[in-house]
């Protein structure tokens, strides 16, 4: 099913990320893992809603290729709109150029915030994207199997440069803060980075953005319903299997990118987004779908309003009045109180935007 020529499956996962984006913004994740909830439900989800301290993989290590991937699937959709309003190829690359560029201005002006003063990194999500969005354009027009080899070609080159990088100190491919990733960001920043997430991770995962782009071409082919989700199916399942059997070879670490993370979590989001498809525009149960479609519509505003400072005002608004209510509970039951709320004024903002048809594009 399609909204004002939208792909609600798309819209629905894109919501659903920026959903649980916006959760995180409004602290609300800290307060399910406590001492008095080990051994409990709550305590297990709340850990997956963590990142993994370094080798493994949790639900939240997902959140971040599930972002790279669905610009991906967004992008021959939006391309496909532009070509059919008349926009001329010269007319799409100056777009995609200018788009890439103002990514990477405001990943990076993200970080310059808290210390006040001008710092370089782009490990955040935007300037990443900056990287793979052009890069998965510039190859988009190729044929499927070279963007598959192009794609698996961008892991081979991690993998090498991890392995066979020389220089002592960062010799250790897969131990924190002494890998080629760590000098990368000394050379970039003047640090090896603040929790080990390496600026480098731009090109492994731009396979994540790539293997969007074929599911977004896929989504708007000829093809029969039944063979688009067979096919989502099939390669998900096959990335999911080699990423997790590779794992004793290398290990599944997100804050490096390492290959198998990327096979791995690339598997996890085509099934994701098979499901969704399945559910939403085959099955048509679109019941509660415009809950988390209104956040997705609006995705590069609400992050940058929660991440500037828009969730923490929201949230300093509510804390007193969630603290005197909830004060005989304890600070906990306060926290999450003033978590959920402000979670909730975040979503209404979108809601607000979405009725008064005010969508935020670069």
């Amino acid at each position: 099913m399609k909204i004002e020529g939208r792909l609600l499956s798309l819209d629905f996962f894109r919501g659903l990320t920026m959903f649980l984006l916006i959760a995180e913004f409004a602290h609300l994740f800290p307060y399910l893992v406590m001492p008095e909830y080990e051994g409990k439900i709550i305590n297990a989800i709340g850990i997956q809603l963590h990142h993994c301290e370094w080798e493994g993989l949790h639900f939240w290590d997902l959140i971040q290729p599930f972002f790279m991937f669905i610009v991906g699937v967004a992008m021959p959709l939006s391309f496909a709109k532009r070509t059919a309003k008349g926009d001329s190829r010269n007319s799409i690359i100056r777009h995609v150029l200018k788009r890439s560029a103002l990514l990477l201005v405001l990943g990076w002006a993200l970080y310059c915030i808290d210390p006040g003063k001008i710092v370089f990194r782009f490990q955040n999500v935007l300037a990443q994207l900056s990287v793979t969005y052009l890069l998965a354009f510039l190859i988009m027009k190729k044929p499927v199997w070279f963007q598959i080899s192009f794609s698996i070609s961008l892991l081979i080159l991690t993998e090498a440069l991890y392995r066979f990088f020389s220089i002592e100190g960062f010799d250790q491919p897969f131990v924190a803060g002494h890998n080629f990733g760590a000098w990368v960001n000394l050379q970039i920043s003047g640090e090896t980075g603040a929790g080990n997430w390496a600026m480098f991770n731009a090109i492994p995962t731009t396979a994540h953005t790539i293997w969007g782009v074929l599911a977004g071409q896929l989504l708007i082919s000829s093809r029969s319903e039944k063979n688009k989700l067979a096919r989502l199916v099939i390669f998900g399942v096959a990335a999911l299997i080699l990423g997790y059997a590779l794992s004793p070879v290398s290990p599944i670490i997100k804050r490096i990118s390492t290959s198998t993370f990327v096979l791995a979590s690339g598997g996890w989001t085509l099934l994701i987004l098979a499901f969704s498809y399945w559910l939403i525009d085959i099955k048509k149960y679109q019941k509660g779908v415009l809950f988390f479609s209104v956040v997705g519509m609006n995705p590069l505003f609400i992050y940058l309003f929660a991440h500037v400072g828009g969730a923490v005002l929201i949230r300093k608004i509510i804390y007193p009045f969630s603290q005197g209510l909830f004060a005989w509970k304890g600070d906990w039951m306060a926290n999450i109180i003033t978590g959920l709320l402000t979670l909730f004024i975040l979503w209404y903002i979108c809601y607000w935007l979405y009725k008064r048809r005010i969508f935020f594009r670069i």
